[in-house]
């Protein structure tokens, strides 16, 4: 049995307010994504705007850079053309200075990768424009780290708020206390509440 559905077959049977979601979505659709550079970049991208908003951006990047999201097609391009894909200023440099170091660190994206969450957490936590959220968000879509709890997500906050019928968007000591029956599986719990409210299920 795949990670996946262990994952959702613990899910169904410790969190019942789940099972229906699981059931109309669906097998979770998380996969790896070897282009770590391209991962945080894409979060930093997210940080703070919608995700309608983010995917804009993220289409006028990848036309801007013609192919993939790499450290050297990012430093190929003037700050002026990554501005103009809608980035403030504070991104375009955090996201140039995360090129440089992943070019001048050839083997960071292996660190990250081969490291537990919370060394992964202390090698990216230290660059700029990189906090807690952007982290989470790579460990989730880039290693597919099963059990991360984004707590301070606002679309998770929401999310959770209409699956439990909640009168108020629960901070981070409630949502932990929610999700603790959906360990060790929080990040696959977190997808099907994301998808749940995306989808209006």
């Amino acid at each position: 049995m795949s990670l996946h559905r262990e994952a959702e077959d613990h899910l169904k049977k410790s969190c019942p307010t789940l099972r229906p979601v699981i059931e109309r979505v669906g097998p979770c659709g998380l996969e790896p994504d070897a282009n770590l550079f391209g991962v945080l970049v894409r979060a930093i991208v997210s940080q703070l705007i919608s995700t309608a908003a983010a995917r804009t951006i993220t289409a006028r990047l990848l036309k801007v850079l013609k192919g993939p999201i790499t450290p050297g097609r990012v430093l190929k391009r003037e700050p002026e053309e990554l501005r103009a894909c809608g980035l403030s200023n504070a991104k375009v440099k955090a996201i140039r200075h995360l090129a440089e170091h992943f070019q001048t660190n050839k083997s960071f994206a292996k660190d990250i990768a081969a490291s537990d969450d919370a060394a992964a957490r202390e090698l990216l936590l230290p660059l700029p424009g990189i906090g807690p959220w952007t982290v989470e968000m790579t460990l989730m879509f880039g290693l597919v780290r099963p059990d991360v709890l984004p707590v301070g997500d606002l679309g998770l906050r929401a999310g959770v708020r209409e699956l439990f019928n909640l009168p108020d968007l629960p901070d981070a000591k409630a949502l932990q206390t929610l999700a603790e029956p959906w360990r060790p599986y929080r990040t696959v719990a977190t997808w099907y509440v994301w998808k749940r409210s995306n989808s209006q299920l």
